[in-house]
C-alpha cells in the first residue's frame, strides 16, 4: 500500500504534513512539481513570445495521454480540454438537433454544472428536462431506462454521485439502452476518476460522452477538464472557438458550411491559457513516476475510508459503519463508495463551521458534510480528524 509519510515530501508547499487536510474531494494538494511546471510556462513565454503555442500544444497532448490512461480508453475516442466541464457541456448540447427530439433525460442527483444548465435551458423553453429519482441509488439506472422515449435525445448521469460518494451500478444497461434508441449518453465522471478504477469497455461506454476534471483526486488543479467522445462523432457544436478551425484556417471555405478541425479540435474553443496544461502534465508525469497506479490508490483510499467510518460511526452511537443512517454512501457496501465520505446530519453546516476552526476543513451540501481524505494523508492524521470531529459533536450535535 502506499505510504502517505513518504508522499507528504512531495507536497511542501502545501504543508500537508502540518494540516488536516479533508477537502479531498474538492480540492486535493498538487505535487511541488506542479509549481515548478508553473514557472516552466512562465519562462517558456517569456522566452518563445508567439512561438510559445508549440510546447503548450505539447503539453496538451501529454494532458490527454493521461486521462486516457485513467479512462482505460482504447484509442477509439478522442479527448477535448476545456477550462471546465460546463464549456464542454454546453458545446456538447449545442451539438443536438432540439427539433427532431427535443428531451433532456437526466437524475435529480447530478452535479450542479448539469443540474443548472438543463434547468435554465428548460426555463427558457429550449430543450424538455425530464428527471427521475436518483435515490436510492439501487434503481437509478433502471429509472432512466423505464424513462426512455422517442423525444430523448440526451440522457446525463453521474458514475458516482458528488454529494454521498454512492458509486451508480448498471451503466453499462443505460449504456445500451441509449444505444438502441439513438440517444446520446453524457457521462459525468469528475467523481469517480483518480479514485476507483474506470474502464470504458467494462463500462460499455465506448460510445459514449464521458466527461470530467483534474481539481479533486487527479491533483492537477483547476482548468484541467476534458470531454472523451466517440472518435467516428460527426457533432457539429453551435458553441465553439477559432480553435475548432484552427488548423483549417488557411484552406479553401465552402461556402455557407462552417468548418471543423479534425480530432479533438471538433469540441474547441478559443486562446486559453496554457499554464494549466504544463501543471497537468508535469503532475501526470509525477503520478507515473512515483507508480501511484489507480489501483494501488484506490487501495489506500478503502483503507483510509474504512479507518474514517469506523472512527465516525464511534461518535455516531456505535456499530457497524455499513448501513448505519447517518453515512448513506456505505448503505451497499466498502466496494460502493468512492473517495470520499458523507455525513448525513441537519447540523451540517454548524459542523462544518466548527470544524473550521478546529483545523480540520470540510465542505457541506445541504445536510452532508463530505470528508475527503487524499494519498498523502497518513492514518495518524485521519484519527486526529476523528478525535475533533468528536469533539464538534459533542459541542454542536447531530
Amino acid at each position: 500500500m502506499i505510504d502517505p509519510n513518504a508522499l507528504a515530501p512531495h507536497y511542501s508547499r502545501f504543508r500537508v504534513a502540518e494540516r488536516l487536510l479533508m477537502t479531498g474531494h474538492s480540492h486535493q494538494a498538487w505535487p511541488d512539481v506542479a509549481r515548478e511546471a508553473q514557472i516552466a510556462a512562465f519562462d517558456a513565454a517569456a522566452r518563445d513570445v508567439d512561438a510559445k503555442w508549440g510546447p503548450a500544444y505539447e503539453r496538451a497532448d501529454r494532458v490527454r495521454a493521461g486521462w486516457r490512461r485513467l479512462l482505460g480508453d482504447d484509442d477509439r475516442g478522442e479527448i477535448a480540454l476545456a477550462p471546465n466541464t460546463h464549456e464542454l457541456f454546453a458545446r456538447l448540447l449545442s451539438a443536438v438537433d432540439w427539433r427532431a427530439r427535443g428531451t433532456l433525460l437526466t437524475t435529480d442527483a447530478e452535479f450542479h454544472t448539469v443540474r443548472r444548465q438543463v434547468d435554465r435551458l428548460a426555463e427558457a423553453g429550449w430543450i424538455r428536462v425530464r428527471k427521475v429519482e436518483g435515490r436510492p441509488v439501487e434503481g437509478a439506472v433502471e429509472r432512466m431506462i423505464d424513462a426512455i422515449d422517442d423525444d430523448v435525445a440526451v440522457a446525463v448521469i453521474s458514475s458516482v454521485y458528488f454529494a454521498t460518494s454512492e458509486v451508480v451500478p448498471h451503466i453499462a444497461e443505460l449504456a445500451r439502452a441509449c444505444a438502441a434508441h439513438g440517444i446520446a449518453l453524457v457521462v459525468d465522471s469528475y467523481h469517480h476518476l483518480g479514485a476507483l478504477p474506470f474502464s470504458l469497455p467494462d463500462l460499455g461506454l465506448e460510445g459514449a460522452y464521458v466527461m470530467g476534471g483534474g481539481d479533486k483526486y487527479v491533483q492537477l488543479g483547476g482548468g484541467n477538464c476534458f470531454l472523451r467522445f466517440p472518435a467516428d462523432s460527426d457533432a457539429r457544436p453551435v458553441f465553439t472557438g477559432w480553435f475548432a478551425e484552427f488548423a483549417e484556417l488557411a484552406a479553401p471555405k465552402t461556402p455557407g458550411e462552417v468548418p471543423y478541425g479534425i480530432g479533438p479540435a471538433r469540441f474547441m474553443g478559443a486562446t486559453y491559457d496554457p499554464v494549466s496544461h504544463y501543471r497537468a502534465a508535469a503532475v501526470f508525469d509525477f503520478f507515473e513516476r512515483e507508480s501511484l497506479t489507480i489501483d494501488r490508490l484506490r487501495e489506500l483510499s478503502q483503507h483510509q475510508i474504512r479507518r474514517l467510518a469506523t472512527g465516525l460511526a464511534r461518535h455516531l452511537g456505535g456499530g457497524d459503519p455499513v448501513g448505519h443512517p447517518s453515512l448513506p454512501g456505505l448503505r451497499r457496501g466498502w466496494a460502493n463508495v468512492g473517495g470520499f465520505l458523507a455525513l448525513k446530519t441537519t447540523r451540517a453546516a454548524e459542523l462544518h463551521e466548527a470544524l473550521k476552526d478546529d483545523g480540520v476543513p470540510t465542505d457541506y451540501r445541504g445536510e452532508l458534510l463530505r470528508f475527503g481524505p487524499a494519498p498523502y494523508v497518513t492514518d495518524a492524521q485521519i484519527d486526529a480528524v476523528i478525535e475533533r470531529v468528536g469533539a464538534a459533536i459533542r459541542r454542536v450535535g447531530v
